[in-house]
């Protein structure tokens, strides 16, 4: 716990803590303190009492001395140094030419600053007009930019409820407000009538927000039937200031609607009537399931039991097949490479080759086929050209005088539409020559 002192530097301002370092401080009092600014004069907004050590922002600023006259005269003194210099900037704004609205000026305690505040809509290149009230008023000079709320806090107004705006009267910090709450306080969401003057939400929405919270609570929602003391109905409005509730009741064609205070009005939960029965329906349902599982688990051991016997006698007919001796069987003899050599076929059981075949032929005795060597292939040359030659030796050595058949393209070498068959290799001479023989040949049988 620490003493502390209440200080306000405007009317309409926040309260800051200052240690009043044993001085008797009384409310209402003017104290020169220590700020991050400077000296400051303030106003005692409420005299020194303890607060919590978690309350306090450090460092706990000290207060210096108690205000004098001559500090009240300069105070003065710099209120109407304010007006003089607010004309002078509005001047150097219009020459500049500058989008942006001046709203108030700051003299510092000491003179050693000038705070110029103004709003505008966007970012503003402010430094030529800082070098200009620079060198007009021969001190440091800052502009700062605020907001709309901020604005109507300074320059203060009258609401639309035709009193001062809060937050120009007693307001220190401004409290977020949503559309949220106007909608729980059944207002109009039209926005002339639920802004204030800056155009914003207006800050009294957040006064009795909490007190629509906790009426919410005990009353029932639009759109959900309850029972009253004429009967079931349906809830259409609720009035939470006077916590009161309209029903509508239908009966048949006709309609109508009845206005009821909200403790004489009971919300229906449901399936209240058969919580008795459905507790009661729980515990049998358990009961039973309890009893068939124990039944299922009695059986389970029991066939647990079973294959244990059964285990049982499996491992101890392996254990005495392991312990009897094992009979050897003899190996057969491996048979020798000279035994196998009966075995091997003669070469009259070996099928003919074509060479034999083609001299067992009639008109082949006595001549020797002298065989030519097979064509190379070269390249761009078909790759079923050797295949049609052995083709057409085979319908040779058959004594066929059809030309030999020409294979057809398979799967992979299908001839296309407009697209050239694929061109036969040539025959050389000698081949060729050799192929007349074998006609004549032919001819003479």
């Amino acid at each position: 716990m620490a003493i502390v002192i209440g200080v306000r530097f405007k009317k309409p301002g926040k309260v800051y803590y200052f240690d009043p370092c044993g001085l008797d401080v009384r409310a209402d009092d003017a104290v020169i303190v220590e700020t991050i600014r400077g000296v400051e004069m303030g106003e005692c907004a409420r005299a020194p009492y303890e607060v919590p050590d978690e309350e306090i922002v450090p460092p706990l600023r000290k207060v210096v001395r108690l205000a004098t006259e001559e500090d009240v005269s300069q105070v003065e003194q710099n209120r109407e140094n304010e007006r003089r210099a607010y004309d002078i900037c509005q001047e150097k704004i219009a020459h500049h030419k500058l989008e942006m609205k001046l709203v108030d000026v700051e003299y510092a305690f000491d003179c050693s600053k000038i705070i110029f505040y103004f709003t505008a809509n966007g970012r503003v290149d402010f430094r030529a007009l800082v070098k200009d009230l620079a060198s007009v008023f021969k001190t440091r000079i800052e502009l700062r930019q605020i907001g709309v709320r901020d604005e109507a806090k300074m320059l203060g107004g009258l609401g639309p409820c035709g009193r001062p705006i809060c937050c120009g009267t007693f307001l220190g910090d401004f409290q977020p407000v949503s559309i949220k709450m106007a909608k729980e306080q059944n207002l109009s969401l039209n926005p002339t009538k639920i802004s204030g003057l800056c155009g914003r939400l207006m800050c009294c929405l957040k006064y009795e927000q909490e007190h629509y919270e906790e009426a919410r609570k005990h009353m029932p929602r639009v759109g959900k039937d309850v029972i009253t003391p004429d009967g079931r109905g349906h809830v259409i409005d609720i009035n939470v200031l006077r916590e009161t509730v309209r029903v509508r009741f239908q009966n048949g064609d006709n309609v109508e609607v009845k206005e009821y205070m909200a403790s004489d009005v009971q919300r229906i939960m449901p399936n209240d009537g058969s919580k008795a029965e459905e507790s009661a329906k729980a515990a049998a349902a358990v009961e039973e399931e309890g009893n068939e599982m124990a039944e299922v688990a009695s059986e389970e051991l029991l066939q647990i039991l079973d294959d244990d016997t059964v285990l049982e006698s499996v491992d101890a007919a392996q254990e005495n097949e392991a312990v009897a001796p094992r009979e050897k069987k003899p190996r057969p003899p491996r048979p020798s490479r000279a035994a196998n050599a009966h075995k091997a076929p003669n070469a009259s059981q070996q099928p003919p080759s074509r060479k034999r075949q083609r001299q067992a032929q009639p008109g082949a005795e006595g001549k020797q086929e002298t065989a030519s060597p097979a064509p190379k292939r070269r390249r761009g040359e078909g790759r079923k050209a050797p295949q049609e030659a052995q083709d057409a030796q085979s319908a040779k050595a058959k004594g066929s005088d059809r030309p030999p058949r020409q294979r057809r393209p398979g799967n992979g070498s299908k001839a296309k539409e407009g697209q050239k068959p694929p061109r036969q290799a040539q025959k050389k001479p000698e081949q060729a020559q050799t192929d007349s023989q074998a006609a004549e040949r032919e001819t003479h049988v």
